[in-house]
């Protein structure tokens, strides 16, 4: 992970506040049995992987309308042990969509570390999410999963120019759209 930061930092110098977040949570993985960020567990904070899921035109993105934070957000979930985070966004992407050749395209696409209300017996924490973009394959017929009351395919060009916009899916949608 810390080679994905430190390319991350020259593509995104101006996001170097939540870099130093990502930097800080991966230093204190040996700090005792409860500091592997990669686990849920970690209640101070832990790491999780979402997917910016593209359709074939590169125009629309897949959304779900999250079942327990009642918001439209991109796709993810925790690692769950998993270091590869990568990996834990398309897994979660394909689980949440039931999308089969769904692909990677590039690396690190955005940081974002959000917190999350507490719930039942799990108290508030944060989020240290890494996000990826997936492209989809010839298949772009989504499957509601039990996580979300709904998905739906949204315009890119809309959530840029939306100022009420989820800040970070905005921030992704701007990505997006000045990539090269």
């Amino acid at each position: 992970m810390n080679g994905a930061l430190i390319d991350y930092r020259r593509r995104w110098p101006g996001e170097a506040d939540v870099i130093a977040l990502f930097e800080q949570l991966l230093a204190t993985q040996d700090d005792g049995p409860d500091s592997n960020p990669f686990l849920r567990e970690r209640l101070a904070g832990h790491l999780t992987g979402s997917s910016w899921l593209v359709d074939r035109s590169g125009h629309r993105v897949l959304l779900t309308h999250h079942r327990k934070l009642d918001r439209w957000l991109q796709l993810g979930g925790h690692a769950d042990g998993d270091i590869d985070l990568a990996r834990v966004a398309l897994r979660e992407a394909e689980e949440e969509s039931g999308l089969d050749g769904l692909t990677l395209e590039g690396g690190l696409f955005d940081l974002d570390r959000h917190w999350i209300p507490e719930r039942g017996d799990v108290p508030g924490h944060w989020h240290y999410d890494a996000r990826y973009v997936v492209r989809t394959g010839a298949n772009e017929d989504f499957v509601v999963s039990p996580e979300s009351l709904d998905l739906a395919w949204r315009d890119i060009d809309a959530i840029a120019a939306d100022p009420d916009a989820d800040p970070s899916l905005r921030r992704m949608a701007l990505k997006w759209l000045q990539r090269t």
